[in-house]
């Protein structure tokens, strides 16, 4: 028994000297990730040892087994190296994939699941994409080697088996007690001894919801999410009848004046966040403003580009786990304005200067109804190539204005820029020519201003110009806050949005309202008079309703009027006033004199999510 003890002990050595490099992981994504972290405690380190001892049981339960195994066969040189080479390489590949989040979670906010890891869409940017990650993050690869390394030498060896005769006692005290510590090891794996495993959604329990991917760890997130596709489930908490009281995304557009059949071209701009506006970057975007209708409280539906035109174009909130595009649900029948418009005589075209089946778009625009699809492969003009994701945006954009003066009026066009996205490379004759900003980003969104500015000089030449809105919108906001208020989960979120109509200054004024991606379909929709019928969760800028809805981190945010509301699917979590409380360090879910607000909001978003589960599941966004 004394062998077998020696192995039992050993495992549990290696069992910890992982623990403790989760931990060294931990304080690394803190270290690259501190300005979203700030609040953090002890309670919160507390957290992550619960999730990081049920990922790593979960990854070493076959480990587990191959030393507690009995039989003498496990004290041999050779079986005691492939238990130790094979323990390092399988949790030191887990170890990596935290790697990923140290610089990946400034674009997402949330960490990396085995959906996101191994998103399709990607794969002809891919190698551009590698070597410049490499040469702009080459601290990592170090780091990687050194803690390898650093792993590889303090994993204790086997050592000095005793030649113990194995009677049948020996064997059937090693077979119990095989079990009981496979049982002990599994209870790790589960998160202890509740009702139901430990889920993602758990880490909201160990401080609010800014703090819940510090408490996880990227590999517990790939575990929970591996093979999985994306299954809602449709929670009962009303009636059918009491549901369509209180949300009913049923959208009906009347008009007593005549259509108003202008082209309708949207601009989504890459990473184009709040946080980068009107603060000497953006020029001509803030000269723009002045001309618009510009809604100040504009919020983005997700933190990824692919949430972004299913969202904007389709009025589709990002209320899952994965994108609409790469989920399960992704064939559905949609509405959306290619669709509507074209039973109003538009012609349609989606512009994407990326490679050709980048994000998926093409696919999207398929099944929402684009005429035509403009990537790389269908751009003509000057040599532009940016050398990881496609063509610089000014020629793209010049591509983009002398295109739709090819096209039958009235068109309806959608243009999404790459130019600002990691690794935000500019023309070379550009280098030096912008500001550099605050963060990395900010000199490449500077230029994608000045392509914008070039895009509306050529198109004010153009005769279709004063027959146009124009609608502009970021996808999301950028990895990296100038400031804290948009590290919150309101800030995080906030995106300009504005509509430019060059023949109406009627509509020129800054707007209050809270206001989103899903709603730019029924604006548009509405501010051309075209009498519509349609499933949209989003509303019109005319609309006397005032709510955002947004999803992260398992979590569904949802703004209304001056409050701000955090809810786990079941239950509030957070309540602020985040208006006057831009920080959100006063929860209000306890406050007594919050109650009516909290239980009016509870309700809201209740019947939202049901209504948004109940029809993407079965296949009920457009009216029969």
């Amino acid at each position: 028994m004394q062998n077998f003890n020696k192995l039992v002990l050993l495992f549990f050595k290696r069992f910890f000297i992982v623990l403790f490099l989760y931990q060294v992981c931990r304080l690394l994504f803190l270290y690259f990730n501190y300005g979203s972290f700030k609040e953090f405690n002890f309670v919160t380190f507390l957290g992550g040892l619960h999730f990081d001892l049920s990922a790593i049981a979960y990854i070493n339960l076959l480990f587990a087994l191959l030393h507690f195994l009995p039989g003498k066969f496990k004290y041999s040189k050779r079986y005691q190296l492939a238990l130790k080479r094979g323990f390092f390489i399988v949790n030191f590949i887990f170890i990596l994939t935290n790697f990923v989040d140290f610089e990946y979670f400034k674009f997402t906010g949330r960490r990396s699941t085995f959906g996101l890891i191994t998103a399709s869409g990607m794969e002809n940017e891919i190698g551009g994409l590698l070597i410049s990650f490499l040469k702009e993050f080459w601290y990592q690869p170090l780091l990687a080697i050194g803690l390898g390394y650093i792993f590889w030498k303090i994993i204790p060896d086997a050592k000095h088996f005793s030649k113990d005769i194995e009677t049948t006692n020996h064997i059937g005290k090693q077979s119990f007690l095989s079990v009981f510590l496979l049982a002990f090891v599994f209870l790790f794996a589960r998160g202890g001894v509740q009702t139901k495993p430990l889920k993602i959604v758990d880490a909201v329990k160990y401080g609010n919801t800014t703090q819940s991917a510090l408490v996880l760890n990227t590999p517990f997130c790939i575990l929970k999410t591996i093979g999985k596709k994306e299954t809602l489930e449709i929670p009962k908490f009303y009636s059918e009848e009491e549901l369509n009281r209180v949300f009913n995304p049923i959208t009906v557009l009347k008009s007593d004046s005549i259509a108003n059949k202008k082209n309708v071209v949207v601009i989504i701009l890459e990473s184009f966040g709040r946080e980068n506006v009107q603060h000497g970057q953006t020029p001509f975007f803030d000269s723009l403003i002045e001309k618009s209708l510009f809604f100040e409280n504009g919020f983005a539906n997700g933190k990824l580009s692919i949430d972004a035109v299913p969202s904007t174009l389709s009025s589709i909130p990002s209320l899952m786990n994965h994108s609409l595009i790469t989920s399960s649900y992704a064939v559905n029948k949609v509405y959306g304005m290619p669709k509507l418009l074209k039973e109003h005589g538009y012609y349609t075209a989606f512009f994407h200067g990326a490679f050709n089946g980048s994000q998926n778009f093409d696919q999207y625009c398929n099944v929402a109804g684009f005429d035509s699809y403009f990537g790389k492969n269908e751009y003509v003009g000057p040599e532009a190539f940016d050398g990881s994701w496609g063509i610089f945006d000014e020629e793209f954009m010049q591509f983009f204005s002398k295109k739709m003066t090819t096209f039958k009026q009235p068109f309806f066009t959608t243009i999404f820029t790459i130019s600002s996205h990691n690794p935000y490379t500019i023309p070379a004759k550009y280098i030096n020519k912008f500001p550099k900003g605050k963060t990395k980003i900010q000199e490449s969104i500077a230029y994608t201003d000045y392509a914008l500015q070039q895009f509306f000089k050529s198109a004010e030449k153009q005769p279709w110009f004063k027959n146009t809105v124009f609608v502009l919108t970021a996808d999301h906001t950028s990895s990296e806050p100038t400031e804290d208020k948009f590290s919150t989960n309101v800030g995080k979120f906030r995106i300009p949005i504005l509509l430019f109509d060059p023949s109406n200054p009627s509509i020129v004024k800054k707007s209050m309202k809270n206001f989103q991606q899903i709603d730019i379909m029924p604006s548009i929709l509405d501010y051309l008079n075209l009498p519509s019928k349609m499933i949209s969760y989003g509303k019109s800028y005319n609309d006397k309703r005032d709510f955002v809805v947004y999803y992260l981190d398992n979590i569904y945010h949802y703004i209304s009027n001056d409050y701000y509301l955090a809810f786990d699917g079941k239950q509030s979590i957070g309540l602020y006033n985040f208006k006057k409380d831009e920080l959100l360090k006063n929860n209000l879910i306890q406050n007594e004199s919050e109650v009516k607000v909290k239980l009016k909001m509870e309700r809201f978003i209740k019947a939202y999510v049901q209504s948004f589960n109940d029809r993407m599941i079965n296949n009920k966004l457009t009216l029969q």
